[in-house]
C-alpha cells in the first residue's frame, strides 16, 4: 500500500483510498483487468467494503476517471498562458497531451478507456468531460468565430494529431527516456501549427 494510500486509509478516508489504489492497479493491469476484488486484498479489506462507497466496479472506475480528466485538464492548461494567441495554446495543448500520455500512461488510459456509456450515466464524469473540452474548444472557436463547423473539423483534426503523437509514442515496447518524449511532443505541437495554418483544406470538397 502507497504511504499515500495507508494515511487516508488508517484516518478512514477508504473512499479516497479506493481511488488510489485503483490508479496504481490500473497502471499495472489496465482497465480492462483491473477487478474490487484484488483492490479489497491488497487494501487489506473485505470484498464487501468498498461497496459501502461504490455501487459497483463503475462507478469506482467513473471516479478514478474524474480525476483522470482533472489531471489531463490542469496539464494541459499548465502548457500555456491566458496572454497567448489561440494557435499558440493549442499547440502547447498537443505538446502537453503527449507529455502527459508518457509521464501519467495508467491516468491516460482511464480517460480513454472507461466508456461512453459510463460517461453519459455518471453526472460527476460527464461534467469531467465536458470541462476537459471546453479547455481545449474555447482555444478553436478563437480562431473559428464565425465558422462553428470549421471550428469542429479543426478540434477533429488537432485532437487527431495529438492523440497520434501520443499513440505513435506509447504504443512502442519498452521505456522511454526524457529527451524522446520532448521530441515527440515538439512534432506534436509543429504539427498542430501546420493544420492551424493550412485549416482551410479542411473545408477542400472529397
Amino acid at each position: 500500500m502507497s504511504d499515500l494510500r495507508a494515511k487516508r486509509y488508517h484516518h478512514g478516508d477508504l473512499k479516497a483510498a479506493l481511488v488510489d489504489g485503483a490508479v496504481e492497479l490500473i497502471a499495472e493491469r489496465g482497465v480492462r483487468r483491473f477487478s474490487l476484488a484484488e483492490l479489497s486484498r491488497r487494501l487489506g479489506v473485505t470484498v464487501a467494503a468498498p461497496y459501502r462507497h461504490f455501487a459497483s466496479r463503475d462507478e469506482l472506475l467513473a471516479s478514478v476517471a474524474v480525476r483522470a480528466l482533472q489531471a489531463f485538464g490542469e496539464a494541459l492548461s499548465a502548457e500555456s498562458s491566458a496572454s497567448d494567441s489561440p494557435d499558440d495554446r493549442l499547440a502547447a495543448m498537443a505538446a502537453g497531451y503527449v507529455r502527459f500520455a508518457a509521464e501519467q500512461p495508467a491516468l491516460f488510459g482511464v480517460v480513454f478507456g472507461i466508456g461512453l456509456d459510463k460517461k453519459q450515466r455518471n453526472a460527476d464524469l460527464r461534467r469531467a468531460y465536458e470541462e476537459l473540452e471546453r479547455v481545449f474548444t474555447d482555444q478553436v472557436a478563437a480562431l473559428c468565430p464565425e465558422d462553428p463547423e470549421g471550428a469542429e473539423q479543426l478540434g477533429d483534426a488537432i485532437e487527431a494529431v495529438a492523440h497520434g503523437y501520443a499513440a505513435l509514442l506509447t504504443d512502442q515496447p519498452g521505456t522511454r527516456d526524457q529527451a524522446e518524449v520532448e521530441r515527440t511532443a515538439e512534432q506534436a505541437a509543429r504539427a498542430t501549427r501546420a493544420v492551424i495554418r493550412g485549416r482551410a483544406a479542411l473545408h477542400a470538397p472529397a
